[in-house]
């Protein structure tokens, strides 16, 4: 059998990591790509010291912060960040409200693509702003992809700030809301993070059907309500799969 490099292990260990749904132990690790406990544990040390990935307070191994933005700047790639944009002006030409991406970032989601309603009411979140997970449509179906485990992690390290009259800020009130968003598939903000805004989301998968980020909708109340909003869950999920498709480019 060949010999394997370090470099291939290292990737290989970032690869297993990021793919991972969970944080995972170095164990887990070592009988997954089959490297020797000492050499796992020299291999992670090191990209702990170098800001690749983490260790969470369970003692898992995480993403670090060089492989999060390494994936933000990667998905906003200029060639598929204009061919996303085109595909969203389709969207809203189709639906006639703002539409846009929102990618997990750590404990926020950031918005990555955005296309404005030309409605002269509009709600101004650009690309760029971070936004709370827990209150919005992008974050909440975020939340309800992940594993039991690593939800509550998540939840037990946000701030849970009541940003509005509606938003949810009791754990077990939230965690039945994800699980109802995990059934439908559909990320759902009733006000919950701007007041007089409504915002329904899907999500956008790769090839293993894996969450990468989620295509949202949002409109004012005084415009659009969230049973409105939600007639409009067709559309998206179409225009998800066109984005899937450019996923699929990139990943090949």
């Amino acid at each position: 059998m060949p010999k394997v490099s370090s470099i291939t292990r290292v990737l290989e260990i970032i690869e297993a990591v990021s793919y991972s749904p969970k944080p995972v132990s170095p164990l887990e690790l070592s009988q997954a790509l089959d490297i020797p406990k000492p050499t796992i544990h020299r291999l992670i040390q090191n990209l702990v010291d170098e800001g690749f990935i983490s260790v969470d307070i369970g003692g898992g191994i995480i993403p670090g912060k060089r492989v999060r933005n390494l994936s933000v700047e990667l998905w906003q790639h200029r060639q598929f960040f204009n061919e996303r944009q085109m595909i969203l002006q389709k969207l809203v030409d189709q639906i006639k409200e703002t539409c846009g991406i929102g990618v997990p970032y750590h404990t926020d989601m950031i918005y990555t693509n955005r296309v404005a309603t030309k409605l002269p009411l509009q709600i101004y979140l650009p690309i760029g702003l971070k936004s709370p997970m827990w209150c919005t449509a992008t974050g909440k179906l975020y939340l309800s992809q992940l594993s039991l485990d690593s939800r509550h992690k998540i939840l037990e390290s946000l701030a849970l700030d009541k940003f509005t009259k509606n938003t949810i800020v009791d754990i077990d009130a939230l965690n039945d809301e994800l699980d109802h968003i995990a059934q439908t598939g559909v990320g759902i903000d009733n006000e919950e993070f701007i007041s007089e805004m409504v915002a329904v989301s899907v999500a956008i998968l790769d090839k293993k059907s894996r969450y990468l980020g989620s295509l949202y909708i949002h409109a004012p109340t005084i415009r659009v309500s969230l049973e409105e909003l939600l007639t409009h869950v067709p559309r998206l999920r179409e225009a998800a799969k066109d984005i899937q498709t450019l996923v699929y480019e990139l990943q090949s």
